[in-house]
């Protein structure tokens, strides 16, 4: 969703690769608690000679995340660039990859709303 193009301006780094130099690191966790929880152990190992990253929460069901996952985001915000949500999209458990879900309408409509948000700041 961050490189519809597929112009490589977005990838996955492996364990122990650097960040590039001008890069935006980007984490990725569902709504759930465990999500939550995993962006706040990558959080206490996250250097303050790193820039801040941003956090894109893929809802993982039709409905607000629970209590427990909201509340462990909004203490973590301070520690981040932003964070941005990406909303339920049913189709993106039918797809194999991110070409065919960018085949779809609405993945398209809010691929663009997620790198609107995050060039914005």
């Amino acid at each position: 969703m961050l490189d519809p193009q597929g112009e490589g301006t977005a990838r996955l780094l492996h364990p122990n690769e650097s960040i590039p130099y001008g890069a935006l690191p980007v984490l990725l966790a569902e709504t759930t608690v465990y999500g939550a929880s995993c962006v706040e152990q990558m959080l206490r190992n996250w250097t303050s000679g790193l820039p801040r990253p941003w956090l894109v929460l893929v809802s993982d069901a039709p409905v607000r995340p629970v209590p427990a996952a909201r509340y462990r985001v909004r203490a973590l915000e301070s520690r981040l660039a932003g964070v941005a949500r990406v909303p339920y999209l049913p189709v993106l458990r039918t797809v194999e990859g991110a070409d065919e879900a960018l085949e779809h309408k609405d993945v398209r409509a809010a691929a663009e709303k997620l790198r609107r948000q995050m060039e914005g700041n």
